[in-house]
């Protein structure tokens, strides 16, 4: 039980320190937002600027990349 408490706190501190603006209800808003326009293909210019080149380049497509650059445009 304490490993398991100690995963889930070390994992929570995680995610704040990587993306601080987590906890902000207007944030979620944006990444709601972002996912609800990608599925109409009207993606606002501060999603576009987050991707990386190496994204384009290689043409990753998987969801846990998608994630994180939806994130990193709304949490940060």
């Amino acid at each position: 039980m304490r490993s398991f408490s100690l995963f889930v706190l070390g994992f929570f501190a995680g995610l704040f320190l990587s993306w601080p603006g987590i906890v902000i209800s207007n944030n979620w808003r944006c990444f709601n937002d972002i996912i609800a326009k990608s599925n109409d293909d009207k993606i606002s210019i501060k999603a576009a600027l987050e991707v990386s080149p190496s994204y384009i380049i290689k043409g990753k497509k998987n969801i846990p990349s998608k994630v994180r650059m939806v994130a990193d445009a709304c949490f940060r």
